[in-house]
């Protein structure tokens, strides 16, 4: 899989988690993707939220690890 497919895949599940953290007046914001890492911004009510970490490994990472082949891994900057 190229990397504009693999990038296309990462939004397009982004956006189907997107509802879920907006519900808690979050957002997920999609940065870049780089040897096998995805880098995402948190907005709104995720920041400096202390279940960020939570999030972020636990919901976010586990399903792009499960449903995308090549990330080792999700970053937040």
């Amino acid at each position: 899989m190229d990397e504009a497919m693999i990038v296309e895949q990462i939004k397009d599940i982004l956006d189907k988690l997107r509802p879920y953290i907006n519900r808690d007046g979050g957002d997920i914001k999609f940065v870049k993707y780089e040897d096998g890492i995805v880098y995402v911004q948190m907005l709104g009510a995720c920041v400096g939220c202390a279940a960020i970490d939570t999030t972020l490994k636990d919901g976010v990472e586990a399903i792009l690890l499960e449903e995308v082949p090549g990330i080792i891994g999700v970053e937040a900057i």
